[in-house]
């Protein structure tokens, strides 16, 4: 049975849900493989906090290109909706790489790095460097994620986590020679791999993709798709991912500002890339809930039931690790954090353990609302959890004097909570 057909078991949705998952997974494990080969590099504080710095920022310029998965998902049902689809991600990908080229000029960097954000000039000068060689990065994810949603859209999924294999196979691969054959710098080795996997995933899953997008040019030509239709869909996820993505680099300048700032800008990628295992799962589950709950919802209680059940293990998953010995062998021996590093992390590591189970839950309500189009209230929702990490980590670390690091824990599960609870009392 197709994946819009009348039944729906929990086998059928484990069935569509676990190559996304897959693709999700594999994605999360770039980040704890890079810190790794950065870890085991010279001055692994500088570069670790260089590269967080960088990756923050890029993870920014990304932000108007990386929903399109969930509207090539939701939109490409024709050929005139893939064309008019394609031509805006298009625009949309030349925007941000000239946003990104206009960031990377020193009168722009060296006052964000230096002067806003606090970074010593050797680490700037790193993290400028890391963020030139991630140049065609963004675009690159805009491209792949547009044709990945239409293959999710026709069921394809497995086409999908395919592209995920080359990504971080190019990517483990670029690393590691890097690693054992040049002198570069860690943040040098960490920005080309993560920038080759990314490129050659997006040509192989433009190749995956020709299938359906032949199948799309030779059906039914379907009803006009307007840029400004697009444009009024898109916009609020678009404003979503640049504010979930911007407080990056704004978390950044509080990490540079408070105590123990250095060391806390040095472990943030690595707790971040952790962290991001146990999340992404949960990621998935938006594109299943769009694909298969049907038009007028009638598959909804099973995939609510699948949905706790993943938010429950994944949580539970995270804790084992982190409220245990585990912890100090995941952030010593695999992430290869100097002694007085994995020390810091492991506090709040443990205070973002309920971070796996409420990224399911705000899946699932963003998911009801792109599919009643009502993506307004997901922006919403987004600016209620960026105002509470801005208004906790101010408290925590102007006014407590927290620990940067913790402060910003505890800032990301709290707003997190107000965001799921501001969606909960929506729907």
């Amino acid at each position: 049975m197709d994946a819009h057909g009348t039944g729906l078991t929990a086998r059928r949705i484990l069935a569509f849900w676990l190559p996304l998952a897959a693709t999700w997974l594999m994605m999360a494990a770039e980040g704890p493989f890079l810190t790794a080969l950065m870890a085991r590099l010279a001055e692994p504080k500088f570069n670790l906090a260089a590269f967080g710095v960088a990756f923050s920022l890029a993870m920014m310029v990304e932000a108007p290109i990386i929903m399109m998965l969930s509207a090539a998902t939701a939109l490409a049902r024709d050929r005139r909706s893939f064309a008019a689809l394609r031509s805006f991600v298009y625009r949309l990908n030349a925007a941000i790489t000239v946003a990104m080229l206009v960031l990377l000029s020193p009168p722009v960097f060296r006052p964000l790095a230096e002067q806003l954000i606090g970074l010593p000039a050797n680490v700037a000068g790193l993290a400028n460097l890391g963020l030139a060689i991630l140049l065609p990065w963004p675009a690159a994810i805009g491209f792949r994620r547009f044709y990945q949603g239409v293959m999710i859209r026709q069921g394809l999924t497995r086409r999908v986590a395919y592209g995920t294999v080359v990504r971080l196979s190019s990517m483990a691969l670029t690393g590691g020679l890097l690693y054992a054959l040049t002198d570069l710098p860690g943040i040098a080795v960490g920005a080309a791999a993560l920038s080759t996997g990314v490129v050659l995933e997006a040509a192989a899953t433009r190749v995956m993709a020709a299938p359906a997008v032949r199948r799309l040019l030779s059906g039914p030509e379907g009803e006009p798709l307007a840029q400004a239709t697009i444009a009024a869909f898109y916009w609020p996820l678009a404003l979503t991912s640049l504010l979930t993505l911007g407080v990056q680099p704004l978390v950044t300048v509080f990490l540079g500002r408070s105590r123990n700032g250095l060391e806390s800008l040095a472990v943030l990628p690595v707790l971040h890339a952790l962290v991001f295992i146990f999340r992404s799962p949960g990621l998935a589950l938006q594109e299943v809930v769009i694909a298969l709950i049907g038009e007028g919802g009638e598959r909804a209680g099973a995939l609510r039931r699948f949905a706790t059940g993943l938010g429950a293990a994944l949580t539970a998953a995270l804790a084992v690790l982190a409220l245990t010995p585990l912890a100090g062998v995941w952030l010593e021996r695999v992430a290869g954090l100097p002694p007085e590093l994995a020390a810091l992390a492991v506090l709040p590591l443990r205070i973002l353990c309920l971070m796996p189970g409420l990224e399911v839950l705000l899946s699932w309500q963003r998911a009801l609302l792109l599919v009643e189009r009502r993506t307004a209230l997901i922006t919403w929702g987004t600016a209620v959890e960026i105002g509470g990490i801005v208004a906790v980590l101010a408290a925590g670390i102007l006014a407590a004097g927290l620990v940067g690091i913790t402060a910003a824990a505890i800032a990301i599960l709290a707003a997190r909570l107000a965001a799921n609870a501001f969606l909960a009392s929506r729907l």
